[in-house]
């Protein structure tokens, strides 16, 4: 019965240009009990073309006769975006570097806990002040850190497909909820599709193979959508092949909502529409035929444009209202299911409370991912940890030593933890701890991006000497270089993947005056930095760590946290290794699996306090066909004498294949916990269909017969066990 309700009703929305409607019938969209796809249709019927348009931009005005406001959208990438203080979270890179899934969700949970509050506060309180934002986010950013001068590898999420698919889909279910009827916010996945690249990124033109987008830049939004469920993707500024994203039909349609199953609505980036008829066409096309086409590629939502020029281009007969129809469905399916047409009290989320708002509970999440996201890249002779017992003098010096990072789409900090602050804290009145800035990130400090204005105030020479100074009377020196936003940033590629401004000649000075130097990285992408990778005893990679970076910090150089973040990116050995910016082949040599010569440090790299012993490889099945799943099992034991974290990891590689194939495939990872002497089994469930290939003639995933290395190890260098499986023919 309520299958044929709903579709009567389906039959109403899409006939609505061409009958008329009583508007005095029950209104359905406000009763709960029906289902949400009849609740959209009834609502539908009942709008006119204006109304309809004015709901398609996100941002547009009220509309009055239903009373139906605008969601305004937000952000909540490493904290929520809002005029007071929320939770600040390390990056997403950092968080992808803990190698935890799990933990991720828990993240991604506080932060839609942190918005869902954020909007039951000014609902309980209409008159509140500050921002009044609904419940659609975007976030998370998946492109993939392909190019290791991307000024936005700090928003994303690494540089292997299968990784950023884990850490996607953990990271959706964290902010959408596990309520069957209701979403606790709705995600918005960005940038769909092969945005890596901020340079003339609003007419960029990316030329890539049908293989690579299938094989690279597509599977982890597919894990997104199919298995996330993520509501809402953004159609990227660029162009693939010629043809702008935002009304690229076979992008947002053929493949998006007709291959993958997508239920949600697309949405441009911001000034998405401008972009065409002042970017890609160079003013060789409307505003009305920009979003005509837009909107029949399978763009759904958009800006001021939309809502403006959708009427006329439907009386014009640019635009189908069914097709018109289908994109305000997409779009009011999620706002119902968000909770906007209920009773407040109605939707479970209602219930959770202002209070949680960069809560202790919720900070403690944030320490936890600052200390499991730092990378212990290098330990020569056990020189990490520190002992504070037998120090009484301590150089903390370097631009990054006192000061957070932010970036564009986190909240505003409340109370901050530097790493200056979080030594300080830890070692006590009883060891002297000196700093001075030592150097300059430089970068480009003019405009939005004027220096800190300890920076700009600096004079280098007296800095360097100051720091020279401190070192030499110190026991041990830490030194904590980077980068800011004035080096990598929307907008704001990379000029050079080594350290910027003075900081290189600031580290070789203070080793030279103390060889006992700590060199502690935060920044975003990768560091190119071969002089202090082969000459500094210790180095960690610590990221933008977020508002208890500084506790975390302390505790891994001071033993409290056993280090186990593994790198979520190559750091090449130098820039000629790298190919160039518009090659979108990474069979050219981008990214572990087809780097050219030995990396700087390898993805998945990252070191203990610690040692493990892998050992007892088992294969379920030897041969298996196209349809088959292969079980790999395996004996971890800590072999040292400190508690601590691994994350073993399990690569493929097909020995002959019709096409280049990578010298290996991520295709399994779990971090475990182990005591001294403790030993965990670790399984991974590897399916065919995960050592597919795509076959341009047949276009489809195909699995090739023949024989696959199964490689585990401790990174994507670091192979500690070998096994094989054979694919034979169905």
């Amino acid at each position: 019965m309520k299958k044929n309700i709903a579709l009567a009703m389906l039959g109403i929305f899409f006939t609505s240009h061409v009958m008329a409607v009583d508007t005095n019938a029950p209104a359905l969209y406000l009763d709960l009990n029906q289902p949400v796809d009849v609740r959209v249709a009834d609502l539908i019927s009942r709008l006119t073309l204006e109304e309809k348009a004015t709901l398609l931009n996100h941002v547009g005005p009220t509309v009055v006769r239903f009373n139906i406001r605008s969601d305004q959208w937000n952000q909540c990438l490493n904290g929520v975006q809002w005029d007071k203080p929320t939770t600040l979270f390390p990056i997403c890179l950092a968080m992808s570097a803990t190698w935890d899934t799990n933990l991720v969700h828990e993240t991604a949970s506080v932060l839609s806990d942190e918005a869902r509050a954020i909007y039951n506060g000014w609902h309980l309180d209409p008159n509140a002040p500050g921002q009044h934002k609904g419940l659609i986010y975007r976030a998370p950013v998946i492109n993939i850190e392909r190019n290791p001068y991307w000024g936005r590898n700090h928003e994303s999420w690494g540089e292997d497909p299968f990784l950023t698919g884990r850490m996607a889909v953990s990271y959706v279910e964290g902010l959408q909820g596990d309520d069957p009827h209701y979403l606790k916010i709705a995600a918005t996945l960005k940038h769909y599709a092969v945005n890596n690249v901020e340079t003339d990124r609003q007419k960029l033109n990316a030329v890539v193979s049908e293989r690579m987008l299938h094989e690279y830049w597509f599977p982890h939004f597919r894990d997104a959508i199919v298995e996330g469920r993520a509501q809402s993707i953004m159609a990227s500024y660029n162009a693939i092949n010629g043809m702008p994203n935002n009304m690229n039909h076979w992008l947002l349609t053929d493949v998006l909502k007709n291959d993958w199953g997508f239920q949600g609505f697309v949405v441009s980036d911001l000034g998405g529409v401008r972009t065409m008829v002042q970017g890609h066409e160079a003013n060789k096309m409307t505003y009305e035929d920009a979003v005509a086409q837009s909107v029949m590629a399978g763009c759904d939502f958009s800006d001021k444009e939309f809502m403006d020029n959708i009427p006329a281009a439907v009386r014009d007969g640019k635009l189908g209202e069914a097709r018109l129809d289908d994109a305000l469905t997409r779009v009011l399916r999620v706002r119902f299911r968000l909770g906007d047409f209920d009773p407040f009290a109605a939707v479970p989320y209602s219930r959770i409370s202002p209070d949680v708002i960069n809560s202790d509970a919720n900070r403690a999440v944030a320490l936890k991912v600052s200390q499991e996201s730092i990378v212990l890249m290098k330990n020569e002779n056990n020189f990490l940890p520190l002992d504070k017992t037998k120090l009484k003098n301590i150089a903390v010096i370097g631009p990054l030593a006192d000061r957070i990072i932010m970036n564009n789409y986190n909240g505003k900090a409340g109370k901050t933890v530097t790493a200056l602050q979080g030594i300080q804290e830890y070692v006590g009145a009883n060891v002297q701890v000196t700093h001075t800035l030592g150097g300059l990130v430089g970068g480009d400090t003019t405009g939005r991006w004027k220096a800190e204005s300890a920076e700009a105030a600096a004079d280098p020479v007296a800095e360097l000497a100051k720091a020279v100074d401190l070192a030499r009377k110190a026991d041990v020196a830490i030194v904590f270089v980077g980068s800011t936003a004035a080096v990598e940033q929307e907008a704001r590629d990379r000029k050079t993947l080594g350290l910027t401004g003075t900081q290189e000649e600031l580290v070789e000075a203070v080793f030279a005056a103390n060889p006992k130097t700590i060199v502690v990285e935060m920044s975003a992408g990768p560091l190119t930095v071969p002089w202090i990778a082969t000459n500094v005893p210790a180095l960690l990679q610590a990221w933008w760590p977020g508002e208890e970076g500084g506790h975390a910090i302390a505790g891994v150089l001071f033993g409290d946290v056993n280090p186990a973040g593994r790198l979520p990116h190559t750091v090449y050995a130098s820039e000629a290794q790298v190919p160039p910016v518009d090659e979108y082949d990474i069979t050219k040599g981008f990214t572990y699996m087809y780097v050219n010569g030995t990396p700087l440090f390898p993805f998945g790299h990252g070191l203990s306090y610690t040692t493990f012993k892998y050992g007892n490889l088992k294969l379920s099945l030897d041969k298996i066909t196209t349809g088959d799943v292969v079980n790999v099992s395996f004996d971890v034991k800590n072999t040292g004498s400190r508690a601590g974290d691994d994350v073993p990891q399990l690569y493929v590689h097909q020995e002959k294949s019709s096409v280049k194939v990578p010298l290996e495939m991520l295709r399994g990872f779990q971090r475990i916990t182990l005591q001294p002497g403790e030993s965990k089994t670790v399984t991974f469930t590897l399916p065919a269909a995960k050592l597919a290939i795509w076959e341009e003639t047949t276009h489809g995933f195909v699995v090739q017969p023949g024989r696959f290395d199964l490689m585990v190890g401790a990174s994507s260098v670091d192979i500690r066990l070998n096994g094989q499986v054979e694919v034979v023919a169905d």
